[in-house]
């Protein structure tokens, strides 16, 4: 299995561009465009995980991000304010990942990405993240973060070894575990409607494409966290929802191109780039 410090101390691969889609210095993205000339490009919004806190950052999945890019396609890269970060968590990490994911209308104002064709892809926290990212509507109000009276939608969503369940994780031990009550201000008895608002096991159908790639030796999310979630959608009526288990991967194996796993993010990624 591949160690997180793997990840870590390996040199990061230079994005294209930088860019800011807000005023605070965590508001920003690294975009990736293959070399296809001016023909537009489908884009894939990439949210890294790290438990919600800010000693994670968008550096450890930037292999990810620029494999992906090989196979033909844009990476938007995000960074958003996490836990220990001023203004992170409730409701700041959410308005966030909101606005980076909107921010794609700008970039297609600036460069060849197709507004029509975005796929968001996160792992772990960042799955979290994506799977509610994707059910934003604009009838989004009482209760929800970062509403909005014109969200992107989404062509799809991958969830990297996802946490869907908010409550469940919770609840568990574990140090990312321990994340969730510091991230929605407290329990799920405290702050029902917050949990109910941003668990994506509670946002069922999501009405649009899913696929869930998980490890089957991951120690830090189990992968009961993607079982539920696809046997839950699937009753809520959501019909293009798959889950690969990977055998004998563990957690940071689906963000490293290095590993064996990472052959089943890529058939996941382009199963929805593919016109439904």
């Amino acid at each position: 299995m591949i160690p997180y410090s793997e990840l870590a101390s390996d040199p990061v691969p230079p994005a294209d561009h930088r860019v800011a889609y807000g005023a605070d210095s965590l508001q920003f993205g690294e975009l990736r465009l293959p070399a296809t000339g001016n023909a537009r490009v489908p884009v894939i919004v990439l949210i890294h995980g790290g438990c919600w806190r800010s000693a994670y950052d968008l550096r450890h999945v930037s292999h990810a991000a620029a494999a992906i890019t090989s196979t033909g396609v844009a990476t938007w890269t995000i960074e958003y304010r996490r836990l220990d970060d001023a203004g992170g968590g409730w409701p700041g990490t959410f308005d966030d990942v909101a606005r980076a994911v909107d921010h794609v209308r700008t970039l297609a104002g600036r460069f060849p990405i197709d507004t029509m064709r975005v796929i968001l892809v996160g792992h772990s926290a960042g799955g979290q993240l994506a799977l509610w990212a994707a059910t934003r509507r604009a009838s989004d109000r009482d209760g929800s973060p970062a509403p909005s009276a014109d969200p992107l939608r989404s062509t799809g969503v991958v969830s990297l070894a996802g946490i869907t369940d908010l409550a469940t994780y919770g609840a568990s031990p574990g140090s990312c575990n321990a994340s969730v009550k510091p991230l929605l201000g407290g329990a799920p008895a405290e702050y029902p409607e917050r949990y109910a608002a941003v668990s994506p096991i509670s946002r069922v159908p999501l009405g649009t494409r899913v696929r869930l790639v998980h490890g089957g030796a991951d120690p830090i999310v189990p992968v009961s966290q993607s079982e539920s979630f696809v046997d839950l959608a699937r009753a809520a009526g959501d019909t293009s929802v798959a889950l690969e288990i990977v055998p004998g991967a563990g957690h940071f194996d689906l963000v490293a191109p290095q590993a064996e796993a990472w052959a089943a993010v890529i058939r996941a990624v382009r199963s929805l780039v593919r016109p439904q």
